[in-house]
């Protein structure tokens, strides 16, 4: 794991560059995850450099002061900042949170990537008021919630499922309930048009948290979006279907390397 210093806190990413010379791509986690969630997408290091973040309060990163909502996902969009400006990465790949990190940066921030990849994500993310309160009451129930078939994955490896898990109760509940009321909080549905950069919208074909007719949203309503469907995955389909996932992402950057 490598650092980078901005804003007063010390920010950790992985680094993967096996020698290929693509367009690099910085990956970033959803809530209560953390880099470990990538870390099948570190195959793609043949072609391109990757490159996996911690977001602020996730896995080896200093946490950060702020309010769930748009102060959270402004802080959040400094540390994926930061790590692209280190890493000279110009895609973004988001999952869920990540997805609403990725677009925040896109509509809001002087960087300008070459392209996104929304994974599991949506132009609004609504939580189920059960699980916030779950969050805020009963993080155990939330956290098995989660785990339920469907949800995060279809029919995973349990080796997978734990690593999830863990990745949450490392967090903690308070880091993770700012994560998940940030994502309550996103809605940029009106402004999509302004995001004019190429975009891969990808879902895992039985996700139930940010569904297919999310990502078909996106395929709609950005300016300049494909879609890719993951079979046999729900909401973590970089960890549970890793080939399909990766075939995807790889298409998509191959085509944003031709147009360079």
């Amino acid at each position: 794991m490598r650092t980078v210093s901005h804003q007063g806190r010390e920010t950790a990413y992985e680094h993967h560059d096996r020698g290929g010379d693509g367009e690099p791509l910085l990956c970033v986690h959803g809530s209560g995850g953390s880099h470990a969630v990538w870390k099948s997408q570190a195959r793609l290091a043949d072609e391109r450099p990757v490159v996996a973040v911690d977001l602020s309060g996730h896995g080896e990163s200093d946490d950060v002061d702020a309010e769930a909502g748009f102060g959270a996902l402004s802080a959040y969009a400094d540390d994926v900042i930061a790590v692209a400006e280190e890493t000279g990465a110009r895609v973004l790949v988001g999952s869920s949170l990540g997805g609403a990190v990725a677009l925040h940066i896109a509509l809001y921030r002087a960087f300008e990537p070459d392209g996104l990849v929304l994974a599991g994500t949506g132009a609004r993310l609504a939580v189920l008021d059960d699980l916030l309160a779950w969050l805020a009451e009963d993080f155990d129930r939330a956290v098995e919630f989660l785990h339920e078939p469907g949800h995060l994955f279809y029919d995973a490896d349990d080796r997978l499922v734990e690593l999830s898990r863990e990745a949450m109760y490392d967090c903690g509940r308070a880091v993770v309930e700012r994560d998940f009321r940030t994502c309550h909080a996103f809605d940029v549905r009106d402004e999509l048009d302004a995001v004019e950069l190429p975009c891969l919208a990808v879902v895992g074909e039985h996700d139930r948290l940010t569904p297919p007719r999310y990502h078909e949203y996106l395929h709609e309503e950005l300016p300049d979006c494909g879609l890719a469907t993951v079979e046999d995955a729900a909401h973590l389909a970089m960890l549970e279907r890793p080939g399909g996932f990766n075939g995807a992402v790889s298409a998509f950057l191959d085509g944003l390397d031709a147009d360079q």
